[in-house]
């Protein structure tokens, strides 16, 4: 398919606003339901999406990519916006993006139910506010063995510029879903247990168990709750999930940033088992 390729001479075009100037708010809200956009960044998150089946609406690349990615435009069969060097060396995150960036229609949301068709192993994400850690974490989810992730209601967006930058596109490839307001916590935690789920909370209760400890080794399909970078978890949410697992620590230091220690976690209780 031959590229469709525009010309223009600065970021100040408003045909690219939405590479340029539109906040996620602003892609996610002032577009929704039918219209609302994501931007991915870098030919390999691009490849990553476009895999998961995402439309993309247009391309914003750089004039010295525009040949190293001719393949990949052309085959999307949408309209690439040509900028100098120069000027896309002025886009915030040119070091990331590398040249390329596509916006795409934002995916329709899966059910819980759709995210959890046939999971054994999922994270559950308490209002987590920095996206940073969320697609940090989504990128551990896929490489350490999480079938899905579940999000609480205030969850930051997984699907905002910078989560999907920092998962390196798994936020693509690992199903997830936002559970509704009235079934948080405690009606999440029963739809887990009915289906078979240990729920265990990543929390310094008194009574948490090492994540390798024996009593919960034995369980074949695990649910792990993580808390907002502030406070943890919620008190109704570790009541409701009943058991607690902490990571063992040394040298004074009581916890890790959520990122790093789902990592550890997925690595113990969901990639380890699958070895």
């Amino acid at each position: 398919m031959d590229m469709q390729v525009i010309r223009i001479e600065t970021a100040e075009d408003a045909r690219v606003d939405a590479y340029v100037r539109l906040t996620d708010r602003q892609l996610r809200n002032r577009l929704e339901p039918e219209k609302a956009v994501l931007i991915a960044e870098s030919r390999l998150v691009v490849e990553v999406a476009l895999d998961a089946g995402l439309e993309p609406l247009s391309f914003l690349v750089d004039d010295a990519r525009l040949e190293s990615c001719a393949d990949l435009i052309g085959h999307a069969g949408c309209v690439a916006y040509v900028l100098p060097h120069d000027q896309m060396e002025l886009l915030t995150g040119f070091n990331v993006n590398r040249g390329l960036l596509c916006a795409m229609r934002r995916p329709c949301p899966r059910t819980v139910d759709q995210a959890l068709l046939g999971a054994r192993h999922v994270a559950v994400l308490e209002d987590l506010v920095d996206v940073t850690n969320v697609g940090a974490l989504f990128r551990s989810a896929a490489a350490l063995g999480a079938d899905a992730v579940l999000l609480s209601p205030r969850c930051a967006d997984p699907l905002s510029r910078r989560a999907v930058r920092v998962s390196m596109g798994a936020v693509f490839r690992v199903p997830w879903a936002r559970v509704e307001g009235n079934a948080w916590p405690e009606g999440i935690v029963d739809l887990l247990d009915d289906r078979g789920f240990t729920c265990l909370s990543m929390a310094l209760e008194k009574e948490a168990v090492p994540i390798d400890d024996p009593s919960i080794a034995s369980a074949d399909k695990v649910a792990l709750f993580f808390g907002c970078e502030g406070y943890g978890l919620d008190r109704k949410t570790l009541d409701a999930a009943g058991r607690s697992v902490i990571i063992p620590m040394s040298n004074g230091i009581d916890s890790l940033n959520v990122a790093a220690s789902s990592a550890v976690a997925f690595w113990e209780l969901f990639a380890r088992r699958r070895r």
